[in-house]
């Protein structure tokens, strides 16, 4: 048996010196990547040149969002969420087709063993020779051992593991793009559930103010001073905002269960930190050169990995258009009786070496070489596809963020003027200068321009998240 291994393993030795692995070997498309983002080399977007490999995507999310609420509910999505679990369990199993794959390239060994024996009744049996009855025979043992070994000649094997060792990369790129679309999802929710709640809390405080306005307006028309179409508009006023309430706190809630959600738990309340308008945002907002985001977007890692593991593929298909090279051996010891079983004279073994060659299989090797190449070209353009898909999103996300500052600052000053124009108004119409259409249509515009900051101050917010997660941040 020790002669077979040792020619099994010289021949092996001869496969790996003179064998090789067909099909090519992986090199990174050329890609048309531009010099500088568009929107990047505003002034008021990217304070840090655009040259700079600096990046916003280098800062860990807690650097980022500094709401400390926001970042006990990111930490918590992150143990719980069951999306990063399911993620996780790929790369388990991809972990495991590669020692699949790997495991073809070496032999196989297996072994065994067999006993016999047979008892009759006495009375057939007869009796020894010392006259003890001779009931109990030993009828045979023996045991052997078996080796199997496909050489690898060709790389087929080789190309196979190297194809699972990419889709294995793929699979842990794809958990950190999950981790990415994951602290996004729940600092998106987050600054919309504080924008709904500014929103309630304007609301609130409006009606307060026009139940306040209501009875002036009832008093002032007792006295004379009023008319009953003043009560009747103010009376409308208060309504308009007591009907907004229903539908902003069924929003709350539907935004609190899909946070609790994001987080593994079941639907319920979630913890509040700094209102909306007070988060904060970074005071520099580098970001980096274009090129960068092929190492640091996880779905352009994943998309690349995929296309690793097609064009190994192809030397997997390539491989079958050669001979195969089998090696099997069996060995091992036989004898009817038990003491004799390891005796030199009883041993056994056998050798053997095979090749075969495909010479007609109606087309079915050329049909899988020609599918893998197809597949691989596909894989290259979806790489491509990926890449220009992070451009656009970082294009989007930095000229998003300008635009919704710049909306919010804007909205800031309109309802500062709305504010002052209304107390004018209900100043004018107390001493009898005005009517109180004015104080209706000043009313009504300072609280449509007030739901309209809550929800230009969440659009900000959201917008700097897209940006943090359109560099690649979000997974480190």
């Amino acid at each position: 048996m020790k002669r077979i291994l040792a020619i099994m393993v010289k021949l092996a030795v001869v496969a790996m010196i003179v064998g090789c692995k067909v099909g090519p070997n992986y090199t990174r498309p050329t890609v048309d990547v531009p010099q500088t983002y568009r929107g990047a080399l505003a002034p008021d977007i990217a304070t840090a040149p655009a040259t700079t490999t600096s990046s916003l995507s280098d800062e860990q999310w807690s650097a980022i969002f500094q709401d400390a609420a926001l970042q006990h509910l990111i930490q918590e999505a992150l143990t719980n969420n069951l999306d990063l679990r399911i993620a996780a369990q790929r790369v388990l199993e991809a972990q495991a087709q590669v020692g699949i794959a790997h495991s073809q390239q070496l032999p196989s060994i297996s072994g065994g063993g067999s006993f016999s024996a047979l008892q009759i009744p006495t009375s057939l049996a007869g009796t020894n020779s010392n006259g003890t009855p001779a009931n109990s025979f030993f009828d045979g043992g023996g045991f052997s051992a078996s080796a199997a070994w496909n050489l690898d000649f060709w790389g087929m094997y080789r190309r196979q593991t190297e194809s699972a060792r990419a889709e294995l990369l793929a699979s842990e790129w794809g958990q950190r793009a999950t981790r990415t679309t994951l602290v996004q999802n729940v600092a998106q929710a987050y600054f919309d559930l504080r924008s709904l709640d500014a929103q309630l809390e304007i609301t609130q405080s409006t009606i307060k103010a026009r139940q306040d306005s209501l009875k002036l307006t009832q008093s002032l028309e007792r006295h004379g001073a009023s008319s009953m179409a003043d009560v009747r508009q103010a009376e409308e006023l208060l309504h308009a905002a007591q009907a907004n309430l229903p539908a902003l706190r069924n929003q709350i809630a539907s935004e609190e269960n899909t946070i609790s959600i994001l987080l593994g738990h079941n639907p319920g309340e979630i913890d509040r930190g700094l209102p909306i308008a007070e988060q904060p945002h970074p005071q520099e907002i580098p970001v980096g050169v274009p090129s960068q985001l092929l190492e640091r977007r996880p779905d352009v890692q994943q998309a690349e990995a995929k296309l690793i593991a097609a064009n190994a593929r192809i030397g997997v298909a390539r491989a079958q258009y050669f001979p195969q090279i089998s090696l099997t051996s069996l060995g091992g010891s036989s004898s009817n009786q038990l003491q004799q079983l390891f005796a030199g004279a009883n041993s056994y073994w056998y050798a053997a070496g095979s090749l075969s060659q495909p010479i007609f299989d109606g087309g079915r090797i050329r049909s899988n070489y020609h599918l893998s190449q197809a597949q691989e070209q596909e894989m290259v353009l979806e790489y491509r596809k990926t890449i220009l898909n992070a451009l656009k999103d970082v294009s989007n996300s930095l000229v998003g963020y300008k635009e919704t500052r710049e909306r919010r600052e804007e909205q800031f000053a309109q309802v500062t003027s709305a504010a002052d124009a209304v107390r004018l108004a209900r100043l004018r119409y107390a001493g009898g200068n005005t009517s109180y259409l004015e104080v209706l249509t000043t009313d009504t515009d300072l609280y449509n321009a007030q739901l309209l900051l809550a929800q230009a101050q969440q659009q900000e917010a959201a917008s700097l998240v897209q940006l943090y997660a359109a560099l690649g941040g979000g997974w480190q």
